[in-house]
């Protein structure tokens, strides 16, 4: 009766989710929009007070002091902050509805070396999870696959979409490969110690991965059978898309700095990274970019200093890395992206390089950089206006955003619920 209840609870938690309507897309832009008296945080260091921006057909046209020369739709945003959208890495975002419900979860297939299997093509634009990132500033994300050593293949979406076609950003920027561990723990159900203890097959598992990227380079040069894995690594071995290697431990990083030269992987970026300040010299002369991830958590050992997550990105910026901020865990805490940034800057780090980590660097890395992370004359109209500081939960108050100069909706079913039950309260109900 329990497993009963289980499923059909699960069932009714999925036809819910489903059963909301879509927040319809935006209409494409189709006159000059400009947004003056705001202060603009350009997403590369930069701040101009009392700025004017103006965009149109979904570019930035013009962005500088205000002068009274603003054209089109003029909207006042004295006394508020411009923003560019935030752009979330490492996230399972749309592959995920609810977790509990299997059906609703397509982020793993079956296999170790499948870098064949594109997360575009089951991203869910109607998802109410991705809906919820908007109302706080992240209007892109990076979207991957999990499972396997090598799990697939990522693609950068935008958060305005009929479905993943019109969602698509940069359709498969990178392969995902899941580095090997060097310690496993202890399986106490099979008699063994508990506790952690080094892994006997290690440096097998590091061949099996120089092996399969040895015969992909090989088939790379053609004159071979088609070979589907193969034919997707083809974009890491000639350095037009990424290869995200997630590891966290000392040794593993420094293994995986011996593999990028070893298998001239052109472009390389570290995922984790959690004792990467250890190697960050030599991080930052590979030319390796760092995605890091969950700030606000605890440390992993005892050892380490309890706001050691709040500050290893300093340390890694000050070495010269290339650092975003991604998530790995639950997918719909996501929308605190921003609030991850503000972490930091309790730390020393200023809120304008703080705001790099969540814009222009992440856009680096995805190379995406010509066209979104920053508020720059030729770039996409993807801003927002906020009431006062965005990486700051108190007053990350978002009144207007634009998705490529779209004026998008900042309705989502949480604040549809939100607006219900307050109205409910006041009326002492």
């Amino acid at each position: 009766m329990k497993t009963l209840q289980y499923i059909l609870g699960s069932l009714v938690a999925l036809f819910s989710t489903v059963a909301i309507a879509q927040q319809t897309p935006a209409p494409v832009q189709t006159g000059a929009i400009t947004i003056e008296g705001a202060t603009a945080h350009i997403g590369n260091g930069q701040v101009i007070q009392n700025a004017v921006i103006t965009f149109q057909n979904g570019k930035i046209t013009n962005i500088g002091t205000a002068s009274g020369n603003s054209s089109g739709t003029v909207i006042n945003a004295t006394g508020k902050h411009v923003y560019p959208g935030f752009i979330a890495t490492n996230t399972t975002l749309g592959l995920v509805e609810v977790g509990a419900v299997r059906p609703s979860n397509d982020d793993d297939e079956i296999g170790e070396m499948i870098p064949h299997v594109r997360a575009l093509i089951a991203y869910n634009a109607e998802s109410k999870v991705v809906e919820s990132m908007r109302p706080n500033g992240v209007l892109m994300a990076q979207t991957r696959p999990l499972g396997g050593r090598i799990s697939g293949t990522s693609s950068v979406v935008q958060f305005d979409a009929w479905n993943w076609e019109d969602a698509a950003y940069r359709a498969d920027d990178g392969v995902w490969l899941n580095w090997p561990s060097s310690v496993t723990r202890g399986r106490w159900w099979l008699g063994e110690e508990p506790g952690f203890k080094p892994n006997k097959n290690y440096v097998k598992d590091i061949e099996e991965v120089n092996t399969f990227i040895v015969n992909a380079t090989a088939y790379a040069k053609g004159n071979t059978d088609q070979n589907l894995a193969f034919e997707a690594m083809k974009g890491v071995i000639n350095g037009s898309q990424n290869l995200y290697v997630a590891a966290n431990g000392e040794r593993e990083i420094r293994d995986i700095l011996n593999f990028k030269r070893a298998m001239n992987i052109k472009n390389l970026v570290l995922v984790g990274g959690y004792e990467a300040p250890k190697a960050a010299k030599e991080i930052a002369a590979a030319s390796i970019a760092v995605i890091i991830q969950r700030v606000q958590e605890l440390p992993n050992t005892s050892d380490d200093d309890y706001d050691y997550n709040y500050k290893f990105a300093i340390d890694l910026v000050n070495a010269g890395v290339t650092v975003a901020l991604g998530y790995d865990g639950e997918y719909w805490q996501v929308r605190n992206l921003p609030f991850y940034a503000g972490q930091i800057t309790g730390q020393g780090m200023s809120d304008e390089e703080a705001l790099k980590l969540i814009t222009s660097n992440p856009a680096k890395i995805l190379g995406i950089e010509s066209t979104a992370g920053t508020l720059e004359v030729g770039k996409d109209a993807t801003l927002f206006i906020s009431d006062g500081n965005a990486l700051d939960m108190r007053t990350n108050n978002i009144s207007k955003a634009f998705i490529q100069g779209r004026d998008i909706s900042l309705e989502s079913h949480q604040t549809k619920l939100y607006k219900r039950y307050n109205t409910k309260a006041q009326n002492g109900q």
